[in-house]
C-alpha cells in the first residue's frame, strides 16, 4: 500500500524544489501559494501551533530560461522543417498531400508535381492579366444627351483678298510678265484678262527672279525616237514637241547658288497659280504696314440678310479678320460676341441664314479662280483654318448645312496620347487661342521657317521682331520653303510627333442639301429687292447672289468617353479569382506565402552567418558554445536551486509535482551503496518526487 503524500519521509539530503517550480517549467502558479492539503496538520494537536518554515538563507535566483520556453522571435532549424510546418499548418490546398503522402514516394511525386504544375500555371494566368493591365486598354463610353446647344461659330469669306483697283500699282508688273509668259508658253493672248499693255519680254525679264519655263521631260531613247518618227519625218529648226513630253516650274536656289531645283507642275494652270501665287505672296509681304481696305467689302456689300433664330443680326454678333487668299471674313457667334447663340429648336427656321454677293467685277483674275464664298463652321475658341475645313458656296444655289454636335474625352496620361491644353508640348502657341492639333502644326511650320529661312511665313502669325519672306530681303526664302513643306509632308519636320492630340474635342458633323435658289418663276422680284435694299445692281443675276442656311438637324448631341477597362478594383478580382481556381484560397493564404519566403530567407541568412563566424571570426568559438548547451542540458537544475543541504522544516509536504521531467531528480541520501530491494512502500519513500501516477 502507498504512503499517503503527506507522509512520505524526507530523505536526509534531498534538495527541495524551489517555489514555483514544476518540472522544467514555471507556469503562472508560481506567484500563488498552493493550498494546503489535508493530511499536512495530521501531528498537531489542539493547541499546538503550526511551525511556519522560515526564510532562507540566500534568496533564490531568478529562473533560467529553459529549451521549451518560447523567445519572441523564432526561427526553424532546418528547411525540411519549415516546409512540414507550412504543409501542415497552411490554407491552400493540397499542400498537406506533400507530408501526409510521406511514405508512399509515388503519390508524393505525384503531388508534387501536381502542385508545382498549379503554381506554374496560376503565375501564368498572373503574368496575362499583369500585362493587360500595365498596356493600358481603354473602353469607349457612348452617351446620348438632348439639351440646348450653344451655336458654333461661322466664318464666310468673300474669295477676293482685295478689290484689282486697290492692288493694281503692285500688281502691274506681275500681271505683265504673266501675260507675256502664258503668250510663250501657250500662245494664249491673255490682253482681254489682263489689263496692263504688253512689253518687250527681255525688260520683263529683268524684272521679277524666277522666271517660269517650259522644261522637257527626260523620256527612254526608243520612246522619244518613235514619238518623234511618228509626228515627223524630217528634222527642222523649230519641231513640234508633244506636250506630254514636258512639264511648267520654275527655278530656285539657296543663298550661294550652290544649290538649284525646279519647282515643276504637269499642269500648266497649277504651273501658272502657283507661280503668280509665289510672287503676289512677296507683294503681300511688303504691304504688311497698309490694312486692307474694307470699304467696299462692307458687311452690307458682302452680306445681304442676316438673321438668326427668326431675328436679324447687328454688329456685335460678328468680328472681321483678313485672309491672304481668302480675302475678307466675317466670323458669327465667336468668343467676342456679346450674346453666345443659344439653339433651343432644330430646323432651318431657328438656325443661322445668310443671303450673300458672289458676284465677281473686281476680283485679281489669276487669284480668285473660285466664284462663290468660303464657309468653315468651328469653336467660339478656335481659330478658321479656311484653307484646310471651309468649304466654298455655289452661285444661285441654296445651301442648308444640317449639324450634329459631337463631343469627344479621351484619357491622357498611360492610357492615351493626348493633352489637356498643350501646356507640355514643345511647340509656341501664335495664335494664342485654344489649344488644337491644327493650331500646334501650323505653329510648329512657321518655328522651322522662321530658323531655317530667316523669315515668317505670310499665312501664318508671325512673332515680334520677325519679318515675312520677300525676296527682295530673302532672296533664298522660296528655296528653303519648298524644301521644308517636303519635310513637313513626310514629317521629318516632328510637327506631327510633336502635336499631340487634345483629349477634349468638340466636333460638328455637316451634311448639306442644295436647291436652285432663286427660282425662275421668282428671281426678278427677287433680285429687284435685293438691289433696291443694298442699292447694288446685279449684272449677272444667276452668278450674283448665294443663299445659305445652317441649323441643328437635333438637339440630341452624342458624348464619346474614354474609361480604363482594367482598373485595379478589376485587377485583384481577376487575380483573386485566379488564385481561388488552382488553390482555393484566400488573401491571407497569400500572406502564408510570405511568411514561407521570410522564413525561408532568414534561415538562409543565419546559415550564412554562423558560418561566417566559426570561419573567420572566431574558429574555436562554436565548438565551445556547444559544449557549454549540452552541459546546461545534461543538468536540468542548476546548482543554485541547493547552495545547501535543506533541513527538515524548510520543507513541507504537499501534493505530488507534475511529472514534466524526463528523469526524476536523484535521491541525494540514496547514494550509498545500493541496499537490498525493498517492497515498493520503502521504494516510494526513497524518491519525494515520486507519485502515485507514476507507480
Amino acid at each position: 500500500m502507498l504512503p499517503s503524500p503527506g507522509s512520505l519521509p524526507e530523505s536526509p539530503g534531498a534538495c527541495p524544489l524551489p517555489s514555483g517550480y514544476i518540472g522544467a517549467q514555471a507556469g503562472p502558479e508560481s506567484a500563488h501559494p498552493r493550498p494546503v492539503p489535508p493530511g499536512a496538520n495530521q501531528g498537531l494537536m489542539k493547541g499546538d501551533k503550526r511551525k511556519e518554515p522560515g526564510p532562507d538563507p540566500e534568496p533564490a535566483a531568478p529562473q533560467q530560461p529553459t529549451e521549451e520556453e518560447e523567445a519572441l522571435i523564432e526561427f526553424h532549424r532546418s528547411y525540411r522543417e519549415l516546409f512540414e510546418f507550412f504543409c501542415n499548418n497552411t490554407t491552400i490546398h493540397g499542400a498537406i498531400r506533400l507530408v501526409c503522402s510521406q511514405h508512399n514516394r509515388m503519390k508524393t511525386a505525384f503531388w508534387a508535381v501536381l502542385w508545382l504544375c498549379t503554381f506554374g500555371m496560376m503565375y501564368w494566368q498572373f503574368g496575362l492579366l499583369f500585362q493587360e493591365y500595365f498596356s493600358y486598354p481603354v473602353s469607349l463610353n457612348i452617351n446620348l444627351n438632348s439639351d440646348k446647344l450653344v451655336f458654333p461659330a461661322v466664318s464666310i469669306c468673300t474669295l477676293n483678298p482685295y478689290r484689282y483697283t486697290e492692288i493694281k500699282e503692285e500688281l502691274e508688273e506681275l500681271d505683265r510678265i504673266t501675260e507675256q509668259t502664258l503668250f510663250d508658253l501657250y500662245k494664249f493672248n491673255s490682253s482681254n484678262t489682263l489689263v496692263a499693255p504688253a512689253r518687250g519680254r527681255r525688260d520683263l525679264r529683268e524684272a521679277l527672279p524666277h522666271p517660269l519655263q517650259r522644261l522637257p521631260v527626260s523620256a527612254p531613247p526608243h520612246a522619244a525616237r518613235s514619238a518623234r518618227s511618228a509626228t515627223s519625218s524630217v528634222r527642222d529648226n523649230n519641231p513640234k514637241v508633244n506636250r506630254k513630253d514636258w512639264k511648267i516650274g520654275f527655278q530656285l536656289c539657296n543663298q550661294n547658288k550652290s544649290d538649284c531645283f525646279y519647282q515643276t507642275y504637269s499642269s500648266g494652270v497649277d504651273a501658272v497659280r502657283e507661280w503668280y501665287r509665289f510672287h503676289y505672296i512677296n507683294i503681300l509681304a511688303r504691304r504688311q504696314d497698309t490694312s486692307p481696305s474694307l470699304e467696299e467689302d462692307a458687311l452690307g456689300k458682302f452680306i445681304f440678310a442676316c438673321r438668326f433664330n427668326q431675328v436679324s443680326c447687328n454688329e456685335a454678333n460678328y468680328s472681321h479678320f483678313h485672309h491672304p487668299i481668302y480675302g475678307n471674313c466675317y466670323t458669327f457667334n465667336d468668343k467676342n460676341s456679346s450674346n453666345l447663340w443659344m439653339s433651343s429648336m432644330p430646323g432651318v427656321n431657328h438656325g443661322l441664314s445668310l443671303t450673300l454677293r458672289t458676284e465677281q467685277n473686281d476680283f485679281i483674275p489669276l487669284v480668285s479662280t473660285v466664284t462663290g464664298a468660303r464657309v468653315m463652321v468651328h469653336g467660339q475658341n478656335e481659330p478658321a483654318f479656311m484653307d484646310d475645313g471651309g468649304f466654298n458656296l455655289r452661285p444661285g444655289v441654296e445651301t442648308s448645312i444640317s449639324m450634329s454636335k459631337e463631343a469627344v474625352d479621351r484619357l491622357g496620361d498611360n492610357y492615351g496620347d493626348c493633352t489637356e491644353n498643350g501646356s507640355e508640348i514643345p511647340v509656341e502657341n501664335l495664335y494664342l487661342t485654344k489649344y488644337t492639333q491644327q493650331v500646334c502644326i501650323h505653329s510648329c511650320f512657321q518655328e522651322s521657317m522662321i530658323r531655317e529661312c530667316g523669315c515668317a511665313y505670310i499665312f501664318y502669325p508671325r512673332p515680334h521682331n520677325v519679318d515675312f519672306c520677300d525676296y527682295r530681303k530673302h532672296d533664298s526664302w522660296g528655296y528653303c520653303y519648298y524644301k521644308l513643306q517636303d519635310a513637313f509632308s513626310s514629317d521629318r519636320l516632328g510637327c506631327f510627333t510633336k502635336c499631340r492630340k487634345p483629349c477634349s474635342v468638340t466636333m460638328y458633323k455637316l451634311s448639306a442639301g442644295y436647291s436652285r435658289w432663286p427660282s425662275v418663276t421668282s428671281q426678278d422680284w427677287v433680285f429687284e429687292m435685293l438691289s433696291r435694299q443694298n442699292n447694288y445692281t446685279i449684272k449677272d443675276k444667276r452668278n450674283g447672289v448665294a443663299k445659305l442656311n445652317i441649323f441643328f438637324k437635333e438637339l440630341n448631341y452624342k458624348t464619346n468617353s474614354e474609361s480604363p477597362s482594367v482598373t485595379m478594383v478589376t485587377l485583384l478580382s481577376n487575380l483573386g479569382g485566379q488564385w481561388s481556381l488552382w488553390f482555393g484560397s484566400s488573401v491571407l493564404s497569400v500572406v502564408e506565402m510570405a511568411e514561407l519566403v521570410f522564413d525561408l530567407l532568414a534561415i538562409t541568412f543565419l546559415m550564412l552567418i554562423r558560418r561566417v563566424r566559426s570561419r573567420y571570426w572566431s574558429p574555436g568559438r562554436e565548438g565551445r558554445a556547444g559544449q557549454e548547451v549540452a552541459s546546461a542540458s545534461a543538468s536540468p537544475l542548476p546548482s543554485h536551486f541547493c547552495p545547501h543541504p535543506a533541513s527538515p522544516s524548510s520543507s513541507l509536504p504537499g501534493p505530488a509535482p507534475a511529472p514534466a521531467l524526463a528523469a526524476p531528480p536523484p535521491a541525494y541520501a540514496t547514494l550509498g551503496p545500493p541496499s537490498s530491494p525493498s517492497p515498493s512502500g520503502s521504494a516510494a519513500a526513497s524518491n519525494p518526487a515520486y507519485t502515485p501516477e507514476e507507480a
